[in-house]
C-alpha cells in the first residue's frame, strides 16, 4: 500500500505535525462545504417550514445518519450533536451519575474527563484510577478488579492524544455490560484513525470531536447514547419543537440538544466524515502509521532523545502520536526551536492529560509531541528528524559549556 502524498494548499507555509490538536489542514471539500451551505441556506433548521429551513433540516438529519454508519449504529435519534467532546462526556458523565455512585477509570485520561471525575471525587463520591503500564496500555482485567457492586460508569479514553496507545475497549465493555455497568468511551483520537464501531467496542456512548480526525471543523462534536440507555437532563432550553412544553423534552436527540445548533459545523463534519470514508480508514492509518514509524525510528537514533511508550507492540494498536524530551532542554524551549529555527509547528507541555505526565516522570516541563495527519509527507518527516538531531547537538553543546564552567 503506498502513501497517500496528498497537496498541500498554498496558503499552508509550515510543517505542520500538530495533529493530536487538531487536523491541519482540512481536506479542501470542507472549505467549500461549509462556505457554500452557509451562504445558500444558512437558516435556523427545524424552525419553520419553508424551502430553506427543510433544506437546512435535511442537511442535520443527513449528518446524524451519517454518524450513525460510521460508528455501526442504525438508530439517528440517537446521535446527539454538541460542541466538542469535552462538552460530550460532561453530557454523558453528569447525565450519568448521582452523588455517591462509584466510578471506574484510568491515568490516561483528558482533561475533558478528569476535572469532572475530580470534582465527583472532591465532592466525596468514590472513583478508582487505574494506571498503566510501561507500554502505555491499561490492563483491562485491573479495570474489571475494581469493579464494585455500587460502580454506576466506567469512563475509557480509546487511544491516548500523549502516547498514542490503543485500548482494549472492547474487552473492558463486555464485562461493564455484564454488570449493568455503563461504559463511556472516549473517541476523540481514536475516530478517523482507527475503526471504532460501538456494537464491536461493547460501548454505552461513544464521545468524539469532529476537528481532529474526522476532518471537520472546531465547535462541532457529540456523543451515540445506545439504545436503552438514559441519560439525566442536566441543561434545558429551546428545541424548535414542542415549544408549549414547560419542561425540556424527552426524547432523542432534543433530549441531549438545546439551542440552536452548529450548521455550518454540522455541514463541515459531514463533508469530513464523508472524504475519511471515501479515502478509507485503513488507507489513511497505514499512511499515518508508515510516517510515525519512520519518525519513530529516527528519532530513537539521536543521543539525548527519549521517546515515551513508543514500542509496536504485537496485537495492539496505536495511533500516530509520538512524545518525546530533549535531555537538558525543556519541552517548551524544543518548540519554540523547531517552529523559528525549523518552520515545524509541534505541541509541548502537559497536552491536558497531567495523570499521563505524572507516569511518565514528565509533569513538570511536559514533553514534546509530534501528530502525524493524513496530509504530512515524507519529507516532513525527515525535516523534523533533523531539527530535533541539530536542537539535541545544540542541547549537547550547551551542555559541555555549562559543566566546563562548573569546574574551572
Amino acid at each position: 500500500m503506498t502513501l497517500l502524498n496528498l497537496p498541500i494548499p498554498p496558503e499552508v507555509k509550515m510543517i505542520y505535525l500538530d495533529n493530536g490538536a487538531t487536523s491541519f489542514p482540512k481536506p479542501q471539500v470542507v472549505y467549500e462545504r461549509m462556505d457554500t451551505f452557509y451562504r445558500s441556506a444558512g437558516v435556523n433548521p427545524g424552525r419553520s417550514g419553508f424551502d430553506l429551513c427543510l433544506e437546512a433540516g435535511a442537511l442535520v438529519d443527513d449528518t446524524r445518519h451519517l454518524l450513525c454508519d460510521f460508528f455501526g449504529r442504525t438508530n439517528p435519534t440517537r446521535m446527539v450533536f454538541s460542541y466538542n467532546s469535552t462538552d460530550a462526556l460532561n453530557l454523558a458523565i453528569w447525565g450519568s451519575l448521582q452523588p455517591g455512585d462509584h466510578v471506574v477509570t484510568t491515568h490516561l485520561e483528558h482533561n475533558a474527563t478528569l476535572r469532572p471525575l475530580w470534582k465527583h471525587e472532591q465532592e466525596g463520591s468514590p472513583v478508582d484510577w487505574v494506571d498503566f503500564d510501561g507500554t502505555g496500555y491499561v490492563d483491562p482485567q485491573e479495570v474489571i478488579r475494581r469493579f464494585r457492586p455500587d460502580t454506576k460508569a466506567c469512563v475509557l479514553n480509546h487511544a491516548s492524544n500523549v502516547i498514542g496507545t490503543v485500548q482494549d475497549a472492547a474487552t473492558i465493555g463486555a464485562a461493564c455490560r455484564e454488570r449493568g455497568i455503563r461504559f463511556i468511551l472516549d473517541v476523540s483520537q481514536s475516530a478517523g484513525m482507527v475503526p471504532v464501531k460501538m456494537g464491536e467496542l461493547n460501548a454505552d456512548i461513544v464521545c468524539f470531536t469532529g476537528h481532529k480526525s474526522l476532518m471537520g471543523p472546531m465547535g462541532i462534536g457529540g456523543m451515540y447514547v445506545r439504545e436503552g440507555v438514559e441519560l439525566r437532563r442536566t441543561r434545558a432550553g429551546g428545541t424548535g419543537v414542542k415549544s408549549v412544553q414547560r419542561q425540556h423534552l424527552d426524547e432523542y436527540p432534543y433530549r441531549m440538544e438545546y439551542g440552536t445548533p452548529n450548521l455550518p459545523g454540522i455541514a463541515g463534519l459531514h463533508a469530513g466524515v464523508t472524504w475519511v470514508n471515501q479515502l478509507g480508514l485503513a488507507t489513511i492509518h497505514h499512511h499515518e502509521m508508515t510516517l510515525w514509524r519512520q519518525l519513530r525510528d529516527g528519532l530513537r537514533d539521536i543521543e539525548g532523545v527519549t521517546l515515551y511508550c513508543a514500542e509496536d507492540i504485537s496485537g495492539r494498536e496505536r495511533i500516530s502520536v509520538l512524545s518525546f524530551n530533549v535531555e537538558g532542554l525543556e519541552a517548551a524551549d524544543v518548540g519554540t526551536m523547531l517552529d523559528v529555527d525549523h518552520n515545524i509547528a509541534c505541541r509541548t507541555g502537559l497536552h491536558c492529560t497531567p495523570m499521563v505526565h505524572e507516569h511518565l516522570g514528565t509533569a513538570v516541563h511536559g514533553a514534546v509531541r509530534f501528530g502525524i495527519g493524513a496530509f504530512n509527507h515524507e519529507a516532513h518527516i525527515q525535516a523534523a528528524i533533523e531539527g530535533v538531531r541539530e536542537i539535541a547537538a545544540a542541547g549537547r553543546r550547551r551542555a559541555g559549556k555549562v559543566a566546563a564552567g562548573a569546574s574551572a
